[in-house]
């Protein structure tokens, strides 16, 4: 049963919400990974909504390019956390998802990452499961703890050779 269900609109979001579902298994979370357009098969996408809650879903992560209605729609349906990641578009450099995520309407709450942030988007929904999960919390502890490790060595580096050897 996935506790996170990532849907995106188009295929072209794939290497943006792939992270989020990289991030999901490193720390062994369960998902599912979805592709409807709320636009061109509304019946499927309410249809998909409607059963989250049912499925076992705690969490969506969206994804949506310009005038990404997909995150808003799914938090106007399933009743948990959604999150919604604003796509890079061509005409608006992602300015535009990025305000149609954010600007909902009150009582219609949509938590949003930066332009593309698909990892960030893993890890909100992680700790968003985190509340409720002691050995999921020692795992973020743990991922916090690596990154912290990975720039004390490049810092390390940096020190050790310089910044033209670097």
């Amino acid at each position: 049963m996935a506790q996170v269900s990532i849907v995106m609109g188009s295929d072209s979001d794939m290497p943006v919400m792939a992270k989020a579902a990289d991030i999901l298994d490193r720390l062994g979370i369960s998902y599912e990974m979805r592709i409807i357009s709320a636009h061109r098969e509304p019946d499927v996408f309410f249809e998909y909504a409607r059963g989250a809650e049912e499925r076992g879903v705690k969490v969506v992560i969206a994804g949506a390019g310009m005038a990404a209605h997909l995150p808003g729609m799914c938090a106007a349906i399933f009743p948990m956390p959604v999150i919604g990641i604003p796509m890079h578009t061509a005409s608006l450099g992602g300015r535009d998802s990025l305000y149609s995520i954010v600007q909902m309407p009150s009582g219609i709450p949509v938590a949003t990452v930066a332009i593309g942030g698909g990892v960030n988007a893993g890890l909100l929904a992680a700790r968003i499961l985190a509340v409720s999960d002691g050995e999921l919390l020692g795992k973020l502890k743990a991922y916090t703890a690596e990154m912290k490790e990975s720039v004390e060595q490049k810092d390390a580096r940096l020190q050790e050779k310089g910044y033209r050897e670097y």
